[in-house]
């Protein structure tokens, strides 16, 4: 009976890891690959990457999670750095870079390399690693408080845009919300 319990119980843990996998859409790329691979025609260096780097759904799982509460707890620390604003670029940029980086566990590098350069959030993508290019820069080379701050808070809200872009309908949503809020028109 007991024997029949830890059978019950692994093939629970089986559709469990299962479900994650299909929530975060590893399934649908493993299949991509394989037939990529079959066909011998997918000589790129992301595809070549991925094939190197394959990882269990356990370590996959893992290392998102110490990727994001690394990122989160490096975002939350840099508040106690708040009014010295090098430091605090720093440590905020690290986050952000850190649970960017989280993702790409869970979704694999190229899937989140193309998720980001697809047309719908491109500009979102771009101008959110500009700030953070810009932000590191005015921290390590500028070392100008003002420029720093500035860039700190333009890489924020370039951070909350690119977020909306992966929820559908958001960011037409903040723009209408926003446009009805700040509009001067009686």
């Amino acid at each position: 009976m007991e024997k029949m319990n830890q059978a019950f119980e692994k093939i629970r843990a089986n559709q469990a890891f299962e479900r994650v996998k299909m929530l975060v859409g590893m399934d649908a790329e493993d299949e991509q690959q394989q037939a990529a691979l079959e066909d011998g025609n997918s000589f790129s260096f992301m595809d070549d990457f991925n094939r190197r780097c394959t990882l269990t759904t356990k370590q996959r799982l893992y290392g998102f999670a110490i990727c994001l509460v690394s990122g989160v707890t490096c975002t939350l620390l840099s508040v106690l750095v708040f009014f010295n604003p090098i430091k605090f670029g720093i440590t905020f940029t690290l986050g952000n870079l850190l649970s960017l980086g989280s993702t790409a566990f869970l979704i694999g590098p190229k899937r989140q390399f193309t998720m980001m350069l697809d047309p719908v959030r491109i500009y979102a993508t771009s101008i959110y690693i500009a700030s953070m290019i810009i932000a590191l820069f005015c921290a390590f080379y500028v070392h100008n408080k003002l420029l720093t701050l500035l860039a700190i808070i333009l890489e924020f809200g370039a951070l909350i845009w690119y977020s909306l872009s992966y929820i559908p309908f958001a960011r037409s949503l903040v723009s209408k919300i926003m446009s009805a809020c700040f509009d001067t028109e009686f």
